[in-house]
């Protein structure tokens, strides 16, 4: 058995089951190996029907003892009972009930999963389910372990539920240690007290016991966590063997002036930035460099003290954003900064005419603007630069290790600053940035106070409108904030318009102004630039304002429906106020209530610790949301977690980055299973390796 054998070859699946593969990627034996199973069942995990209670979630195996298909006044649907050695569960289908009729024959061993409820008996209302064999023995009375594979209608339909994944592996286990050769080191192995692979393929798709088990995952988990830090680790590398032809070899003759200029005293947080980043910057090599800060953290400033740098040894900055607000708003802030000084400052973004493009792509190869600041139009193939040396990465997290491997080819070996806004928990930054530098700014500017956050329900909501009142008659500013989200953008809009007239009428003292994603830049900036110089006071808002806007005198943010956001994006909204001298007010408006948002708004009441947050949001959502190879550009886990498994990750990460250190290009003979898996498996992920 070859990894790469088309699962076609296999005898038992024609063209039905290819194509039901097909579209879950499974094409070749690797596929179906690693199409691991989603959840065991054993003696530990199954309650007989006796123990059945109210509302639990429980798992019950049994025999199909009979099936019937019901109807009722307006529809029908399918029952089916389930019993075991104690007792018998009903179990119900309303939707797609001729489906599932198919699915079952009587005598027929099954596991049911679902809630528990109780109608004349105990019943499960469209629980999950799984065949597992056909009449016969009862698994839970022998002690087997059973897996259970992710699976879904199409591929039930041709036959491949559980049972029908088991049949197909099983063959696959014959002789499976010899089938497919060992890869790691033994030393490594045995170091790290790792099984085989081939071994820990067969356990984790039949395990004799639940140590077994265990001990396949370990090995499993390595391995994902170990080919992506592998990659990480030789981009890494590849990177520090460069040569940069531009030396910094003073700080030029803007810094010390623009510092000067500075109306606040930096913070001792950005001060050892500065100075990790100039490091960076007269080093031989280019630097890699993610600057993560909380909100308000003061991370634009460093990244224009860097670009004054750049100039005053005659190189040009770029500054990237990843949306055309952000980039304006950086673009304000670099021409206010270096006002007065030679330094000239250019935006480049998507919605520019073609002649408005020519000209600027034009003037920026014979080097007449010194900074750059754009949106992904920077990266784009006809914008070229006389001598960029210095590229800042705002926002990172939304552009991806591919896109910001695009900027690198265009930079050459140019020094790289990549900001965040959105802390990130330190095994996330070990994946998504484990090729980079890290600086922290973990301390506010003085004078940053704390913003208070309250939860409220609309019962509230005469109060809260009498609070902002009152901040209003103090001369203060107020944003309303309402969701949008693209699948249901007219309605969120409509939403937010109709908010608008009802607190232009609530707040008709005082000028109430709308924005949204929707409007034309002009108009957006002529909105902003009102809302700055408090000639509006309520600013009615989507999240356009998420990022980028900064308001000193606004004071209080009201943000409608908070049970529809993240928190990291909840996080980065409320960073908007509180920025001046007065205290900042943020309060959390709950319509719909659900256990899962109160968790959220609950955690935005307990703390303004970006970095807490991050991790209370990778625990509430799980690494796959925050996580994925679309975002990051890496390979995907299918059964390792960053979450749970941050220890798995650091020894997989120690051993990658020695492997690197001690064979750079994997040419070592106990290197080259290693070295083929990365060209053959991971050939599209290359630019982010640099190898090839």
């Amino acid at each position: 058995m070859q990894p790469d054998t088309p699962i076609s070859s296999l005898r038992s699946v024609g063209s039905r089951k290819t194509d039901a593969l097909a579209e879950i990627g499974i094409h070749t034996m690797a596929d179906l190996l690693e199409h691991f199973p989603r959840r065991y069942l054993d003696r530990s995990t199954v309650t007989f029907t006796t123990d059945l209670r109210k509302d639990m979630n429980a798992t019950v195996v049994g025999k199909v003892t009979g099936t019937q298909m019901r109807r009722g006044r307006k529809r029908s649907w399918f029952e089916m009972v389930v019993a075991d050695e104690r007792g018998f569960l009903k179990c119900r289908w309303f939707n797609g009930a001729k489906w599932i009729q198919k699915r079952f024959n009587k005598g027929d061993v099954v596991a049911v999963s679902g809630k528990v409820d109780f109608y004349g008996g105990f019943q499960m209302v469209h629980p999950d389910f799984d065949v597992l064999s056909e009449e016969g023995t009862n698994p839970i009375n022998t002690g087997m372990i059973v897996p259970l594979y992710p699976s879904g209608q199409n591929l039930q339909s041709a036959g491949l539920d559980s049972r029908g994944f088991r049949r197909l592996l099983r063959p696959l286990m014959d002789g499976i240690e010899s089938k497919l050769p060992e890869y790691f080191p033994r030393n490594m192995l045995e170091k790290n007290a790792l099984i085989g692979i081939g071994e820990a393929m067969r356990k984790i798709h039949f395990p004799d016991d639940m140590e077994a088990l265990k001990q396949a995952r370990q090995r499993l988990k390595f391995n994902e966590f170990f080919f992506m830090q592998l990659l990480l680790a030789i981009r890494r590398h590849s990177q520090a063997e460069v040569v940069k032809p531009n030396r910094f070899t003073t700080h030029g003759e803007y810094l010390a002036s623009q510092y000067a200029k500075l109306p606040f005293t930096l913070t001792e947080a950005q001060k050892r930035v500065m100075n990790e980043i100039w490091t960076d910057l007269k080093s031989n090599h280019p630097m890699n460099r993610l600057l993560q800060g909380d909100v308000g953290s003061g991370k634009t400033v460093i990244s224009l003290l860097a670009a004054a740098i750049a100039a005053g040894n005659g190189y040009q900055s770029a500054i990237m954003a990843p949306t055309e607000i952000l980039a304006e708003q950086h673009y304000k802030n670099a021409i206010k900064f270096f006002e007065g000084t030679p330094i000239r400052v250019v935006l480049m973004t998507g919605s520019q005419t073609v002649a408005q493009k020519r000209d600027l792509r034009k003037a920026l190869k014979e080097g007449y603007y010194h900074v750059a600041v754009g949106t992904h139009a920077l990266i784009q193939g006809k914008v070229h630069f006389k001598n960029l040396q210095l590229v800042v990465i705002d926002e990172q997290h939304r552009f991806g290790v591919l896109q910001r491997g695009e900027l690198l080819e265009k930079a050459g070996e140019a020094d790289v600053l990549v900001m965040t806004a959105t802390p990130i928990p330190r095994t996330l930054s070990m994946t998504i940035y484990g090729d980079l530098s890290i600086s922290i700014l973990d301390e506010l500017p003085e004078g940053r106070q704390k913003i208070i956050t309250r939860k409220v329900d609309i019962h509230a909501l005469p109060k809260v409108y009498d609070f902002i009142k009152d901040e209003l008659k103090a001369g203060r500013q107020a944003f309303v904030v309402y969701p949008l989200i693209e699948e249901s953008e007219k309605i969120d809009l409509e939403a937010a318009t109709m908010g608008y007239e009802k607190l232009n009428v609530l707040f008709k003292d005082y000028k109430v102004a709308l924005l949204h994603g929707r409007m034309s830049g002009d108009e957006k900036d002529g909105i902003m630039e009102s809302f700055s110089r408090n000639e509006i006071q309520v600013l009615v808002s989507t999240t356009v304002i998420e990022v980028g806007i900064d308001i000193p005198n606004a004071t209080v943010m009201l943000i409608e429906n908070a049970e529809r956001f993240g928190l990291a994006q909840l996080h980065q909204l409320r960073g908007r106020i509180g920025r001046g001298e007065h205290r900042g007010v943020c309060v959390l408006l709950q319509r719909n209530i659900n256990a899962d948002s109160m968790d959220r708004l609950n955690i935005m009441v307990e703390t303004t610790d970006g970095f807490k947050i991050a991790e209370e949001d990778l625990r509430l959502r799980g690494a796959g949301d925050i996580f994925g190879t679309r975002q990051s550009g890496l390979p995907a886990l299918k059964i390792a977690n960053i979450l749970y498994d941050g220890d798995i990750l650091k020894l997989a990460r120690k051993e990658a980055f020695a492997m690197v250190q001690d064979d750079p290009h994997l040419r070592k003979k106990a290197h080259t299973g290693i070295r083929q898996i990365i060209m053959e498996k991971y050939a599209d992920l290359s630019t982010i390796a640099g190898i090839g």
